[in-house]
């Protein structure tokens, strides 16, 4: 059984129902542990939704909405994604943790899509934590049209829950857009090669009604494989 490292936050009963029932032993991880002796234990990586991303990590003067994440969970995750993606290992980014992904990889922010997002839809509903929001489409032949085809309206579209006010900007290196609501936000990416997904819901919510698990299944087969 594969593990996998979750980094910390404060709601993680989801995300460990989500792994477990995917076929994964789930490894919660503390600020204390070293990202690159992590890298070598686990068989992969989940980053768990949260705060905001510090703006000054992608060159940016906050927004007055800015709502930090718990002190030190910036430089921890950042450094945990590089060490576990220069391993060779999957990556499942979820909320925050997408947009942790792509500041990692060089990319920025849109910080606040209600004032930066022209005709945006309601990205935040905050409960009940799995009432659907808005649909995304999806490109196909991508990884996450793969996992979800049997779950997509047409071969290319999905309703998705939503809780955030920020979202994936510019592009970090090597991500690709794979999904976007129809205000144009992105809501899902990915990088070829080894499993790297991040999508901007949270599909963790759904574990009772199963509707993402082929995620989770995915990311959790990923893990089997070896490097």
């Amino acid at each position: 059984m594969p593990t996998i490292a979750l980094s910390p936050c404060r709601q993680m009963s989801d995300y460990l129902e989500s792994v477990r029932r995917a076929g994964a032993s789930p490894r919660e991880l503390t600020l204390a542990d070293q990202p690159a002796a992590v890298a070598a234990e686990v068989d992969g990586l989940l980053l768990t939704g949260g705060g905001d991303v510090d703006p000054a990590l992608y060159g940016a003067a906050p927004h007055s909405t800015y709502s930090a994440a718990e002190p030190g969970r910036d430089a921890f995750e950042i450094a945990l994604v590089r060490a576990v993606l220069d391993a060779g290992k999957p990556v499942f980014a979820i909320c925050r943790g997408m947009q942790v992904l792509n500041v990692a990889l060089g990319g920025d922010l849109v910080q606040d899509i209600p004032t930066e997002v022209n005709g945006a839809a309601h990205h935040d509903i905050r409960e009940p934590r799995y009432a659907l929001a808005h649909e995304v489409w999806t490109t196909q032949g991508s990884r996450f049209s793969t996992l979800m085809r049997e779950k997509l309206v047409d071969g290319e579209s999905c309703q998705v829950n939503s809780r955030h006010h920020q979202a994936v900007k510019h592009l970090g290196a090597g991500l690709e857009v794979v999904a976007t609501a129809p205000d144009g936000v992105i809501e899902a990416v990915e990088r070829p090669g080894t499993f790297c997904l991040g999508v901007q819901w949270h599909p963790e919510n759904f574990w009772r009604t199963g509707e993402f698990r082929p995620l989770f299944e995915g990311f959790v087969d990923a893990c089997r494989r070896p490097s």
